[in-house]
This record gives C-alpha cells, structure tokens and sequence, in this order.
C-alpha cells in the first residue's frame, strides 16, 4: 500500500489552529483540498515526498481563512463595473465632489447618468444638495449614493428621468425629503424612495456584468486572507454569475447564497421546490433567505425606541425615531413560510425597535415550526441592550455582528445615538460572556473588505479616527479572530469543514506578515497577509 504524500507543506511557523483547545503548531501538512495532518515539525515532515512543496514559514503567523459572513459581493461587482467611488478615499468635500462631478458629466453622453457610491456625509462635509448638483451636472443626470446604500442624492435631471416631481407623494417605508420652508424636495431620498428607483437600473445589469466584476471582487478579500463570504441579499443573477464562474475555473472564493427576500419569487422557487440551508457543496452553499426591515444608524433611518441626537438633515422628522420597512403582517407570513420550508431565515435589525422586530418574526416562525438548532439570524444587530441580550440567548438566535460598523461608520454612531449607547452597541464581551454566537462581517462595500481594521476595532473598542466606543466590550485578539473564523463557519452551518485548522477540513488559511497575536492592539488593523490558500492552492501571494 502507498503511503499517501502531502501536496503541500507549512513548516517553521506560529500556526493558530483555532480548534477547541486553542492549540498551536509548528506545522501544517495539504493533501488535495483538505489538511492532511497539523503538529511539530518533526511529526510533519515524514509526510513529504518527492513533489511535496515546502513552504518555510520563517517564524510567521498562519490562521484559518476568515469567513465573512454578511458583504454584498454581487452589488460590488456592479459598482466596480458601473458605478463611481466618490467616498472620502477619493474626495475630501463637498467643494472636491461638485468639481468632480463637473468635470465627469461634461465628458458624459447628455443621456448617460453619473452613478457615485460611498459618499459619507460625515466625514465629507454634509450632503450636497439638489441645486448644487443642479449647478454642475451639466444637465446629466447623477445619483449619489450614501455609503450605507440607504439614502441617496438625486438632481433633478435623476429625478425627472425617475418619473419624480415635487409633487410626487412618499412611497410606503420611504421618504423625499423636502424643505420645511418650501416643501420642494431636497433631493435626498431615504429608504424605499431610493431602493424603488434603483430598481430600474438593476433591471439592466447582465448576469455578464456579475461574471466579468466579481472576481475584481474576490481579489479584493483574497489580499487580507478573506476564503469564504456569505453574500446578503444575493441577487437572482449573480447565483447565475457564480455558476458559471465555477464552470469556468474562476470561483477562487467559497460563496454561501443568502436569498434577496425581497424578490418573492426567486424565494417561492427555493421553498416550492424543497430547496433547503445547506444545499450545494463547498464551493457554492444556500445559507438561508434575508429580509431587510431595518435601517441605517449611521444614515439616521434604523428604528430606535429613542429619538436620534445631533444635528438632524433639513427634512428629516423631528423628534426621529427611524423607520420599519414592512408591516408585522407583511414580514411574519414569508418569514415562518421560508422557516418552514426548511430555509435559514436572516433578518435586518440594527436599532433596539429593530431587532426587537426582528426577533418578533422569528419567534413566530419558531412557535410555528419548533426547530431546535435553527441557527435563525439577526442582521447586523447593532444596539444589543441587557434586555435584548437576554431575548436572543433565550431564542437561540444568532447576533449576526456588523463589527464592520464599529470602525469605519463609529464616529456616525457615536454622534447620531450618543457616547453613553455605545456601551450596549456590539457588545461583544458581554454577548461571549453570555454565550452567544456574534460572528462578525464587513457589509462590504458598505465598510472596507479589509477585515483586520475590524478585528483590531473589536480588540481596541476605536473607531477609525481613535475615539472610544463602549471600551468595556472590548474583547481578545483569539475572540475577535474566531468571530471572522469559527463563528462565521457555523453561522453558515459549516464548522465541519472550515473555520478552524484541523485534519480533514478545508486547507483554506491565510499566512500572515505580521502577527496579530504579538503586535500592539492598535497595530492589529496594519496586518498584511503575505499568501491566501483555498483548498490547497493559492489563490493571493503577495
């Protein structure tokens, strides 16, 4: 009998294994797609054969590959392709993006629109307005989005060819905002009153537009070590794009499908035809179906008990409490429906009225269809107060974190809820102390596809510009790591097969130049990754 060989060897080197134990090793060993055997080097290095590749690690630091567990990978694609980064990496003010959007329309066809996304009005200076844009644009029309893709700023060239006057009335779960003093809109649209426009151009994305920018996309994760993402909210043609990505040897990322709840009847074909969480293999897995009835903190839209502080935007209610996207009535029915058809159900819920929406549907289903280990998700699930905490761990819901939030939109939070909630806004130590499963996500190209600015956040409790945010919920290097590893493998009913480095799993790992477990907490968000493995091979050098 032929002793089986290893295809690939890691020897010299900081291994964390994440397993149950924490263990650590000096040595990993590949055969095919999976890890083969994990130890000292001495007990790996009789696994080598004559083409055995040997990586000398030199001492650095190997993880698992990091699961992102909610990014929109199929809407980045289509930004990549269509649309315009105008964020604060690439314009400084309002002033910089009036100039820019001059210059850009004037090189537009008068008929073709300039679509910008990432706009942060907090870092930016405010948002421009309808005439200011009016001013510039050329005639062309422009959309700009906000970053968190909840609220947009339209000119009236947009407006016009969307069908929208002054006059037009508020689309139920939505808004045009409109001056107190004239009652002429503003041009900002919050919610359902941009999202119902934007479908006119999603209408006209190609399930080639999916195949030609998600692999940009994946390239993106691949540099930080990022092998698996859950993709929210995942659009009918890009599970299409994804297929045939495979087919064509360019799938270099594991892709878990949570459904776009929104669109019934790409979820009446799931449930119709018994497609149930868990469905595909390990390169393209259905992890469940998405609801979004929550909002924006950081756009002043998620629903609160309490009213939002700081200064409101000219239009915005006054006292503020944020909105709902369904109606109870509306969410509950397609919620213990997708539940009972044996599909995962995620919903959005950010504010303390939001998540307690959430759960509402949830329990319902659950009290429908008892399920005991459901793994039912909230989304983002930002404001976790004592009492909400205890309605989760009761249910056995899974705090789906958006830690991405913490760091890059935390000043927003701070200013839009006050210093004070940040204690009860993700609260990681107290949910681990709880025993509550909160893996971490990006939201990316909400937030950056860098997640170890989030896993260092989590560490420090700052935001990316160093101000404190709930530093009693600060947790350890190892719990930040197993938040974008272990946990985000089981949030995908996958901790069988990934999440941690063990014989028989996954070879997916990233290997580190820098050490997170040795660096200062506030040079953790600076970890470069030197080499990206997805089932043995590489995938990212750099």
């Amino acid at each position: 009998m032929t002793a089986i060989a290893a295809d690939l060897i890691l020897k010299n080197g900081k291994i964390a294994t994440l397993n149950a134990q924490s263990a650590q090793a000096q040595a990993l060993a590949v055969w095919r797609d999976r890890i083969l055997a994990i130890g000292s080097d001495s007990e790996i290095e009789g696994l080598a054969g004559r083409q055995t590749k040997i990586v000398d690690l030199k001492g650095r630091r190997v993880v698992p590959g990091i699961v992102d567990s909610h990014c929109h990978p199929d809407s980045h694609a289509i930004s990549l392709l269509r649309w315009t980064d105008v964020g604060p990496s690439q314009i400084k003010s309002i002033e910089e993006l009036l100039q820019f959007v001059k210059k850009r329309t004037s090189e537009l066809a008068p008929d073709k629109p300039l679509l910008g996304f990432c706009f942060n009005d907090k870092k930016q200076g405010g948002y421009p307005t309808r005439e200011q844009l009016d001013a510039v644009s050329n005639g062309r029309p422009v959309w700009i989005y906000r970053t968190d893709h909840h609220i947009a700023v339209l000119n009236t060239p947009m407006l016009t060819a969307m069908g929208v006057g002054d006059n037009t009335h508020n689309p139920p779960h939505g808004q045009f905002d409109r001056d107190p003093k004239t009652g002429r809109m503003t041009g900002l649209a919050r919610e359902m009153a941009a999202w119902s426009l934007e479908e006119k151009f999603k209408d006209e994305y190609s399930v080639g537009e999916f195949e030609t920018g998600l692999p940009q996309v994946f390239d993106l994760y691949l540099r930080h070590g990022v092998t698996s993402l859950h993709n929210s909210l995942t659009a009918r043609k890009a599970i299409d794009a994804y297929q045939r990505l495979r087919e064509a040897g360019k799938l270099s990322m594991r892709i878990g499908v949570i459904l776009d709840g929104r669109d019934d009847s790409l979820v009446a074909s799931y449930t119709h035809s018994r497609v149930r969480t868990g469905f595909g293999d390990e390169w393209i897995r259905v992890i469940g179906v998405e609801w979004c009835p929550d909002c924006s903190t950081s756009g002043r839209t998620a629903a609160y008990y309490d009213p939002y502080v700081g200064t409101p935007v000219p239009g915005e209610p006054v006292p503020n409490t944020g909105m709902l996207l369904y109606e109870a009535e509306d969410l509950i029915p397609r919620v213990v429906a997708a539940h009972k058809a044996g599909l995962r159900v995620c919903i959005e819920g950010l504010g303390d009225r939001g998540i307690d929406f959430a759960l509402d549907a949830i329990e319902a289903a659950l009290q429908a269809h008892p399920k005991p280990d459901h793994r039912s998700r909230v989304e983002h699930c930002c404001y976790v107060t004592p009492k909400i905490l205890e309605r989760i761990k009761k249910l056995g819901v899974v705090d789906s974190s958006a830690t991405g939030f913490m760091y890059s939109l935390g000043d927003a939070y701070i200013d839009n809820r006050g210093e004070k909630a940040m204690r009860w806004m993700f609260p990681h130590r107290s949910l681990i102390d709880k025993g509550v499963p909160a893996p971490g996500h990006s939201d990316a190209p909400i937030c950056s596809t860098n997640p170890w600015e989030i896993i260092g956040a989590l560490v420090t409790r700052r935001t990316d510009t160093g101000r404190a945010f709930g530093l009693e919920e600060a947790i350890t290097v190892e719990e930040a790591l197993r938040a974008y590893t272990t946990l985000g493998a089981w949030a995908g009913f996958e901790e069988d097969i990934k999440g941690s480095l063990e014989p028989g799993k996954l070879a997916d790992f990233a290997i580190l130049r820098q050490d997170p477990f040795a660096v200062a907490p506030e040079k953790i968000k600076d970890t470069q990754v030197d080499m990206t493995v997805v089932g043995g091979a590489v995938k990212f050098q750099a």
